[in-house]
């Protein structure tokens, strides 16, 4: 008993520690998102002491899409990955393991002590995905803000009033922020959950396995059929 209590011990702590160092990945990312956001307004470049530059040449923009890019993939990447996955699925075993318990017997569910830790475990997994999924939500939002582009769009129409001879230039370098704002939209990926990416497979998987189990715990508890 005392070899299989340190066996567990020591495989948990293994396996919340690189639970850690994804969450800490995530909140460097969420950083890096931050401050990059801030770039453009002088105000806030000023406070954070970063760089400050305005989207008013093309060159400008080449340097603030490459930067964008650049802070996307920096740090580990497919490490994070497999390990938010790992999390994911056996957060979704644990609950289809616990929705076919339920529909065995729930009255005497609560009975048995490993039920209990699949309920734990159930818990603190859940916990550690609803916080990544809200520092990937805030981070693809800083990423994905576009109404900085906006914003240096109507500083152009602006200018173009105040300075007629600087038309044409001006009218480029709105065609470019256009044209940017179009590639912004069409970089989000589609198997993405709150900011978590989603393998296709694991997207497929949740969606049949688990709300087909959880449809049937409902069905069992309320006394009739019903569908998800």
């Amino acid at each position: 008993s005392a070899i299989n209590f340190l066996e567990r011990l020591c495989l948990t702590w293994m396996f919340f520690f690189m639970m850690c160092v994804a969450e800490r990945t995530y909140k460097q990312r969420f950083l890096f998102a931050k401050l990059f956001s801030h770039i453009t307004s002088a105000r806030k470049a000023r406070k954070y002491e970063i760089p400050h530059f305005r989207l008013k040449k093309v060159e400008n923009i080449k340097i603030w899409l490459s930067l964008r890019s650049y802070l996307k993939r920096r740090g580990p990447q497919r490490s994070v990955d497999v390990v938010v996955s790992s999390v994911f699925l056996l957060a979704l075993s644990i609950a289809f393991i616990c929705c076919a318990q339920v529909l065995k017997g729930h009255k005497t569910f609560l009975n048995a002590a490993y039920n209990w830790e699949f309920l734990i475990w159930e818990a603190a997994l859940l916990l550690f995905l609803l916080r990544l999924a809200s520092l990937g939500s805030e981070t693809n939002k800083k990423y994905s803000n576009i109404s900085i582009l906006l914003t240096e769009q109507i500083n152009l129409y602006l200018k173009m009033e105040k300075k007629p001879n600087k038309k044409e230039q001006l009218s480029l370098v709105n065609n470019v922020l256009k044209l940017s704002t179009k590639l912004l939209k069409e970089l989000d990926t589609p198997f993405r959950l709150y900011g978590l990416t989603m393998n296709p497979l694991i997207y497929n998987i949740t969606r049949v396995v688990i709300l087909s189990a959880v449809s049937g715990v409902v069905s069992d508890l309320l006394g009739f059929n019903i569908r998800v």
